[in-house]
């Protein structure tokens, strides 16, 4: 088991210095994706909020390989230079293992990235996907997208007179992810550090395609403090909001179970997007949300431990 302390010695190939927003945990997965791994990484990064805040021309914090993609083709770009290196590798050219990463955000992940990140996949490129899940397009001015939970009021799915926020449920990209029966998809936090470590090892040291969902709460889009996003992430694992889980080879495992589960409403009322929900008129939208968390709660312990896939 990694220790806290060892992690400051670890590689970090990802400087200071970006633009990221105060208190984005962000930041914290890109470097504990470098303290995880022993291998040289080549990063393919799709349009969003990573890629715009760390290369504004003419600087990087990037000390390692890195390639821009469209905010649709991360996974499709990556998989093209596993290829070559595999190539290479094949004729001598290259004799050493690397690994190689896609960053996308849960737009061009969930959505417009689905595409390609499902062909990459199905064809068994060896790389790690990591999507840095805020529940919207941050980056493009914090509109609904296929993440966005059920209730949150975005600016294309506002809280008002005619809608209490996003009228449809999240979409579950971990299981459509975990659907194409490679052998490991996972959920992770930035509040629950050594599970994030261990997963991300795991992703990184296994031949094939991986994914890896991180929760990302985001300061402007969901509203709440900047020193809060680590407290933010512990409110989603703790009302199971965000469950800690990972499919290995076909089978769920739980990570972590709270010893009490806390009601939904203690992760929503500390964020902006959701104050319409403390409204009576909204009291079946909220009451809604719960029943939602609660019913996937109850499936994945039902088939903990059971092949599902």
């Amino acid at each position: 088991m990694v220790r806290a302390k060892d992690l400051p010695n670890r590689n970090n190939l990802f400087t200071s210095g970006h633009r990221l927003c105060a208190g984005c945990p962000i930041p914290i997965i890109t470097k504990m994706l470098f303290m995880a791994s022993d291998w040289p990484l080549v990063i393919a990064n799709a349009t969003g909020c990573l890629e715009v805040a760390t290369t504004i021309y003419p600087y990087t914090s990037w000390n390692t390989p890195w390639i821009h993609s469209a905010f649709e083709n991360a996974a499709a770009t990556i998989s093209g230079v596993e290829a070559m290196y595999q190539s290479l590798k094949k004729q001598g050219k290259i004799n050493k293992d690397i690994k190689f990463v896609a960053f996308g955000g849960d737009g061009g992940s969930y959505d417009i990235g689905v595409q390609a990140l499902s062909g990459a996949i199905e064809r068994g490129h060896d790389f790690l996907y990591i999507c840095y899940d805020n529940g919207a397009y941050m980056n493009t001015g914090i509109q609904r997208s296929g993440a966005t939970p059920f209730g949150a009021a975005t600016t294309t799915s506002p809280a008002g007179k005619v809608i209490p926020g996003k009228s449809q449920k999240r979409k579950d990209l971990t299981f459509i992810v975990a659907g194409h029966h490679i052998e490991y998809a996972a959920q992770a936090t930035v509040a629950k550090w050594q599970d994030l470590h261990d997963k991300l090892r795991k992703g990184l040291e296994l031949k094939g395609p991986a994914f890896l969902n991180v929760l990302s709460p985001c300061v402007p889009g969901w509203g709440y403090p900047e020193d809060k996003s680590v407290e933010i992430s512990k409110l989603a694992v703790e009302t199971v909001m965000w469950p800690l889980y990972e499919i290995e080879k076909g089978v769920l495992k739980l990570n972590y179970r709270p010893k009490e589960i806390l009601p939904v409403t203690e992760f929503t009322k500390h964020q902006t997007r959701f104050r319409h929900l403390n409204k009576e008129s909204n009291k079946a939208v909220l009451e809604e949300l719960q029943k939602q968390v609660n019913d996937y709660w109850d499936f994945l312990n039902s088939v903990d431990g059971k092949r599902i896939v």
